[in-house]
C-alpha cells in the first residue's frame, strides 16, 4: 500500500469533517495545528478510525489527541504502516 500523503489526508479530513479553511493551502498545512485548520478532536478520532482501515495503522486515542499538525499525523503513520519499506 501506498505511504499516506498530503493530498490524502486533506480528502480524509475532509470526508471525516467537512470543509475547512485548507482548500487551496497544499503544503503550507503541514506544520499548522489542526486546531488551527479547523479540525477539532472528534474529527481526529474520525480519520484516525478511516486510516486505520484503509492503512492498517491503529492509533490509540491518546496518541490522536496529541497529534499537533498534519506532517507529524503523516510521519506517524508512514513509519508505523505494515507496508513501510
Amino acid at each position: 500500500m501506498a505511504e499516506l500523503t498530503l493530498d490524502t489526508l486533506h480528502r480524509i479530513l475532509v470526508r471525516c469533517a467537512g470543509e475547512s479553511d485548507t482548500d487551496g493551502m497544499g503544503e503550507n498545512m503541514l506544520d499548522m495545528s489542526f486546531q488551527d485548520l479547523g479540525y477539532d478532536s472528534l474529527a481526529l478520532m474520525e480519520v484516525a478510525a478511516v486510516i486505520e482501515r484503509e492503512y492498517g495503522v491503529a492509533l490509540s486515542d491518546e496518541v490522536v489527541a496529541t497529534v499537533p499538525t498534519p506532517r507529524a499525523l503523516l510521519e506517524l503513520v508512514n513509519e508505523a504502516s505494515p507496508h513501510a519499506a
